[in-house]
């Protein structure tokens, strides 16, 4: 995969945000030779090595980011029968808001203009990223088996990648078709433990069309963070969407909990939510959202391949589920396969 410099349109974050920007070099003297700080032909050229380091750190986040989301998966499974679903995606995004605040409001604050400038972008990016992506994944969960929706969540990777190069022009070349082809076998084999007759045996339910619809929603909102209004930063954006996705989903909640009633407060359901609200969230989106700046959206989401085999072995640490040896070798295919796609 081809490494992009960096897009004019997303402008550097200040230095007091959680991870500045890797600052980038003018390469036009450096080509010609004839600037001051030209190397010798034999040398790398500044520009290239600056650039290379700002990709290891967009990959980077955006594995944290993956990992932090397979975590998610375990605990949304866990709470399916203790917290209704809008219950559950209001209070994570409530909390969310609150570890944000104290680090985004200054940053609101003076970027202010730019919010009120550009309220129908963040509004849509809210509505998709926040109110329904995490909403419809816990909707689904409670009548779609694990399996058909891991496999579902395996494609998001896939529309995202079609969906960069169809509407932004982002290169894929054919090493990257390969990787991506690589990392989809080997998310198969993990999934049905390297059964054929698990795979022959799926049967699809209601709750398969919320995950399709979710997944949706997670490819358009990455896609829409290729055109971050200039001048606004990482923080102020989580801000402005947090709120207002928040806002958009009161209704729901209000009415889940008119219809339903609430949900038990003890240790384990208060822990689920400080992790999906703060990691999940606040972390998560924080460092995917810096990671498609970095690298790019298509980039990006190769990484995101990832989340089966992390899942599979969050479940084995944590749960006790067993893996077997084609889910090893899957494990080892997905992890080639972002290789070469990255």
């Amino acid at each position: 995969m081809t490494l992009t410099s960096p897009r004019p349109d997303v402008q550097p974050e200040s230095p007091s945000d959680a991870l500045s920007e890797v600052p980038q070099t003018d390469l036009s003297s450096s080509r010609s030779g004839t600037g001051p700080d030209s190397a010798p032909p034999e040398s790398a050229p500044p520009g290239s090595r600056i650039r290379g380091r700002a990709a290891v750190i967009g990959l980077a986040l955006a594995t944290l980011a993956t990992v932090i989301w397979s975590g998610n998966f375990i605990i949304a499974d866990a709470m399916a029968r203790s917290i209704p679903p809008v219950q559950l995606a209001f209070w994570r995004w409530v909390i969310a808001l609150c570890a944000v605040a104290p680090f985004g409001v200054r940053h609101l604050r003076r970027e202010w203009a730019v919010v009120r400038a550009h309220w129908k972008f963040l509004s849509c990016a809210a509505l998709l990223g926040v109110t329904l992506f995490n909403t419809l994944i816990y909707t689904a969960g409670r009548t779609s088996p694990a399996t058909n929706m891991a496999l579902l969540a395996a494609a998001s990777p896939l529309v995202i990648t079609l969906g960069a190069r169809l509407v932004w022009k982002e290169a894929m070349g054919p090493r990257r078709w390969a990787g991506a082809a690589l990392s989809l076998v080997g998310i198969v084999v993990l999934i049905t433990r390297g059964s054929l007759t698990t795979l022959l045996d799926l049967h699809f339910s209601s709750g398969d069309l919320w995950m399709v619809a979710a997944m949706t929603t997670f490819a358009l909102y990455s896609l829409m963070l290729k055109r971050k209004p200039a001048g606004l930063s990482g923080l102020s954006l989580l801000l402005a969407t947090f709120g207002l996705g928040t806002a958009f989903l009161a209704p729901a909640y209000a009415w889940s909990l008119t219809t339903q009633g609430g949900f038990p407060v003890h240790v384990t359901t208060v822990s689920a939510l400080l992790y999906v609200g703060v990691l999940s969230s606040a972390v998560a989106y924080f460092c995917w959202n810096k990671a498609i700046a970095t690298v790019g959206v298509g980039r990006a989401s190769v990484i995101y391949y990832l989340e089966p085999a992390v899942v599979a072995l969050l479940a084995y640490l944590t749960l006790g589920e067993p893996i077997n040896t084609p889910q090893l070798a899957s494990m080892a295919l997905i992890v080639i396969g972002v290789a070469l796609s990255s």
